[in-house]
């Protein structure tokens, strides 16, 4: 595997983080707790993953130029900031929920969850769409 074969390795953590949480919401959902569990910390070590190789890459290649004209240059831009912008702040809160979770404080748990799932579905998924326009537009 090489430099450039990260940003695909990349959007697929992304997809797979993605899923991973759909399908931990889905379990918690259903009641299956344990099997909810090892989704998330599935997702988060996916997530982990994702950063650790992002920051490889980034530190080899530098910043990737948007070469998209038009209509479609505002669309990306709206994305990527949000998608920056909220990568920053799901961390935390991620961290927070996870570790709430750990030490078995379920209902500080929900309480923050209902709001790291859905903001952490948009950075998995809109990382996707960065590459997809990035890499394959």
């Amino acid at each position: 595997m090489s430099t450039g074969d990260l940003p695909t390795l990349n959007a697929c953590l992304n997809a797979t983080a993605f899923a991973l949480l759909v399908a931990g919401w889905w379990l918690i959902r259903r009641g299956r707790r344990e099997a909810h569990r090892r989704a998330m910390l599935l997702a988060l070590a996916t997530s982990l993953a994702f950063l650790v190789s992002y920051l490889v890459y980034h530190a080899e290649v530098g910043s990737v130029r948007f070469a998209g004209r038009g209509p479609i240059r505002v669309v990306y831009f709206a994305i990527l900031i949000s998608h920056t912008v909220l990568a920053a702040v799901i961390v935390p809160l991620v961290g927070v929920t996870v570790t709430r979770a750990l030490r078995g404080r379920f209902d500080a748990h929900r309480a923050v969850a209902r709001y790291t799932l859905p903001l952490w579905l948009w950075v998995s998924a809109s990382g996707v769409a960065v590459y997809w326009m990035l890499y394959r537009l």
